[in-house]
């Protein structure tokens, strides 16, 4: 074969390979090009960021984008709940800044019944009409019952509880017709108290109805806060209630946040301003009662444009959601508890109308079902 034509196959040849190789480095190019930009597009879900409810979202402690994963770290999902029920729960703040939100769904029992159905004689009300939030009744007749086992005094009478708007009103235009003018600044305006609530109980005595929380009765504002209650007016607290001391007015706001409360010297003005610094997208108000149980709790502000609230809650652990009443919600959550998957978690909100009659017309059914 002539030499030249050797040499122009080996040119060929040698042509043919280059071209490959920089068809190749061009793929090549191209496949960093378009990591690059999904890397570029990808980012972090914070603790900040509300997704839709089926989603989870992973709290992130550290600013630090390359800590590695920790699979211990609490997992929290989003769950709508009714932007109205801000007004109602355990951690209402009913002042004179604050008008009570009236649903008309208060779940209220009366103290003498249940007394009676648990076989209470230690202390009692003025009348069968006096009730509480159904809640409140156990842990406020446990606390006056140990009360009784170390004392053996049984002359406790609650002698104000839940009260309608309307009888509000007529203690109120009562007191302003009052010479007495302490009488006219320990009255809430209608609307205004607690009682409305159903939240709150003024302990008295027989025969002489004059209880100062003084002498064995002391015991009352020492403990109070080991069930649940607060005395609500503290005497060195004045300027920011905004009502004169009130040993006989107990409130109750869940044990967690009652020793918090003690325990640090707060009022429940106070406690609320200080959940608002720690929002859920911040750092949460984390600590230890004292029997060892720890507590994590956070502020979510309502959505007033909508009718529904996304509010973070933990996965897989016990949490409460209970209203302020003004502007959001208090979630409590119990560190140490996992949630019972058989039952749902406790959350200081109504259930839906249409589930409650749902219920009422199958146990009317059930009980004009003829019997067997």
């Amino acid at each position: 074969m002539p030499k030249k034509k050797i040499s122009k196959e080996k040119s060929i040849r040698r042509t043919k390979h280059l071209t490959e190789l920089i068809i190749c480095m061009a793929c090549l190019a191209g496949g960093v090009f378009a990591v690059k930009g999904m890397v570029d597009r990808s980012s972090v879900v914070t603790s900040g960021e509300h997704k839709d409810k089926s989603e989870i979202i992973i709290q992130e402690t550290s600013a630090d984008p390359q800590e590695p994963f920790d699979p211990n770290k609490t997992l929290y999902e989003t769950k709508n709940i009714n932007t109205k029920d801000k007004f109602k729960g355990d951690l209402i703040l009913v002042n004179d800044k604050h008008e009570y939100y009236v649903t008309g769904e208060e779940d209220l029992v009366s103290i003498l019944d249940k007394n009676e159905e648990t076989g209470r004689t230690y202390f009692g009300a003025v009348d069968n009409t006096y009730t509480v939030v159904s809640k409140m009744y156990e842990p406020m007749a446990t606390m006056i019952g140990d009360f009784y086992d170390i004392y053996h005094i049984d002359n406790i009478i609650i002698y104000g509880a839940f009260r309608t708007t309307e009888f509000q009103k007529e203690l109120y235009d009562k007191a302003m017709e009052s010479d007495n003018e302490e009488d006219k600044q320990r009255v809430a305006k209608p609307g205004f108290s607690e009682h409305e609530s159903g939240y709150a109980v003024d302990f008295s005595t027989i025969p002489d109805y004059d209880y100062q929380g003084t002498g064995d009765y002391a015991w009352f504002s020492e403990n109070c806060y080991k069930y649940g209650l607060i005395i609500r007016y503290p005497e060195d607290k004045e300027n920011i209630t905004n009502i004169r001391y009130e040993p006989w007015h107990f409130r109750y706001v869940g044990k967690p946040h009652s020793y918090y409360m003690t325990k640090n010297g707060l009022c429940l003005e106070e406690y609320m301003d200080l959940l608002e610094q720690h929002p859920y997208s911040g750092e949460h108000l984390e600590f230890t009662d004292e029997d060892g149980r720890n507590f994590e709790v956070y502020f979510v502000p309502s959505d007033d444009s909508a009718e529904t609230t996304s509010v973070p809650v933990p996965s897989g652990l016990k949490y409460e959601i209970s209203g302020n009443n003004y502007n959001g919600f208090i979630v409590t959550v119990y560190k140490d508890e996992k949630l019972n998957a058989e039952e749902p978690p406790h959350e200081e909100t109504q259930p839906e109308e249409t589930q409650q009659e749902e219920e009422t017309q199958a146990e009317t059914e059930a009980e004009e079902a003829p019997q067997e």
